[in-house]
């Protein structure tokens, strides 16, 4: 029982210790509003409220960010909301997108992210913005 307990920690201890020695800090709010506002106000607006100026252009209107946990029973949609922005598939299995997919680019960086109560590696830009996005719920 020990050593099958022993396996599965062990790797994930690892991989934080491995995360730890080469990413100093992790990535807080204000990284993801840089991220957020380099990336993300063509379309969201500043506000993330889906208001930005290219909004009126694409053929899909850009959801409005700061409902996200609202629209998810009061709970942040942490998982989903990494899943779209990197690129994955997300819960209502619509794969064609508007929004680029910043994932593949990302993958070099990556720093432990409780997602669903699991460390998840994630790309450093991502998880600063999952930060910020959670910060801007209503």
């Amino acid at each position: 029982m020990q050593k099958t307990i022993l396996r599965g920690v062990l790797p994930v201890g690892v991989l934080l210790a491995l995360l730890a020695c080469t990413n100093p800090a992790m990535p807080d709010r204000s990284d993801g509003a840089a991220f957020f506002a380099e990336n993300c106000v063509s379309c969201h607006g500043t506000g993330g409220r889906g208001d930005g100026p290219l909004a009126n252009v694409v053929s899909e209107a850009p959801s409005d960010l700061t409902t996200l946990s609202q629209r998810n029973g009061g709970t942040f949609p942490a998982a989903q909301a990494l899943s779209f922005i990197y690129g994955g598939p997300y819960s209502d299995g619509h794969l064609a997108r508007i929004m680029p997919q910043f994932g593949p680019v990302m993958a070099d960086d990556l720093v432990p992210v409780e997602i669903d109560g699991i460390l998840t590696p994630t790309p450093r830009e991502l998880a600063g913005l999952l930060e910020f996005l959670k910060s801007i719920q209503e």
